[in-house]
């Protein structure tokens, strides 16, 4: 007959349960039960009404004034924005981008972009549509698809490429990081670029990285949805754009202190 080895150690863990379990039912039995009421007002049932008036994918919206600055530029006084806005469900989306810059009491640049927007994954998202840029002196149409989204260490990407009339095409990438100095206090950097498939003289625009603009900025949440800040903004052109700018006797580069508010609905 074969021996079994160990018995002793199996035994006494074996043992120790059984009565651990005799005890639990032994103290069950002591606690006291539960009026049907009790138990009802503790776990409600849900109303089969409730249910279906919810809707499995509600519609939202939001509007969000990022920048609404005053710029010191080099020429001028400048009145800058930068606005989203969007409304839809968690899968499909219209979102609304608008920036541009008001000197002299005119309009000296403004890009509106028209976008659908459906999540691919748990941090990137589609976005497909139109864009239209509008100077004082020309409008340029495009249509364009892209992504957005967070990258590794939570930076704020959105990158767009674009077909535009006459053969032009363009790609937009904007970066964007917030550092929390404390729970209102945050410092966010940003760069933007600007590049393009042909040289456009008439707009001022050569083939290539075009323009490249770099911000710092400090706000101070007094609410989530109301910060003022305070900033600096350097902006550059390169290439073609650059020769193009030297030789009508414009600036190419230019650095500038910014002062705005960040607010939201």
């Amino acid at each position: 007959m074969p021996v079994i080895t160990g018995g002793t150690s199996m035994v006494k863990p074996l043992c120790t349960a059984t009565r651990l379990a005799a005890l639990a039912i032994l103290l069950s039995g002591m606690l006291p039960a539960h009026a049907e009421d009790e138990r009802d007002a503790a776990f409600p049932e849900l109303s089969v009404s409730m249910s279906r008036d919810m809707p499995e994918d509600p519609v939202h919206w939001m509007l969000l004034f990022d920048e609404f600055e005053w710029q010191n530029q080099r020429d001028d006084d400048v009145l800058a924005w930068d606005v989203n806005a969007w409304i839809g469900t968690d899968r499909n989306r219209a979102l609304l981008r608008a920036e541009g810059e008001r000197a002299d009491g005119s309009t000296t640049e403004n890009r509106l972009e028209l976008l659908w927007l459906r999540p691919v994954s748990a941090y990137w998202d589609l976005v497909a549509g139109v864009r239209m840029d509008t100077e004082p002196e020309s409008t340029r149409n495009y249509v364009g698809i892209g992504l957005q989204g967070l990258a590794p260490q939570w930076i704020e990407v959105e990158a767009t490429v674009w077909a535009g009339e006459s053969g032009q095409t363009a790609a937009t990438l904007k970066l964007e990081y917030e550092l929390l100095l404390t729970n209102r206090l945050i410092l966010t950097p940003t760069v933007e670029t600007d590049m393009y498939g042909e040289d456009d003289e008439e707009n001022e625009i050569g083939d290539g990285v075009s323009a490249v603009k770099a911000g710092l900025r400090l706000r101070y949440e007094i609410r989530r949805e109301f910060a003022p800040y305070v900033g600096v903004e350097w902006t550059g052109k390169f290439g073609d754009t650059a020769d193009i700018a030297r030789a009508n006797d414009d600036a190419v580069r230019d650095a500038h202190l910014v002062a705005g508010l960040r607010f939201w609905f």
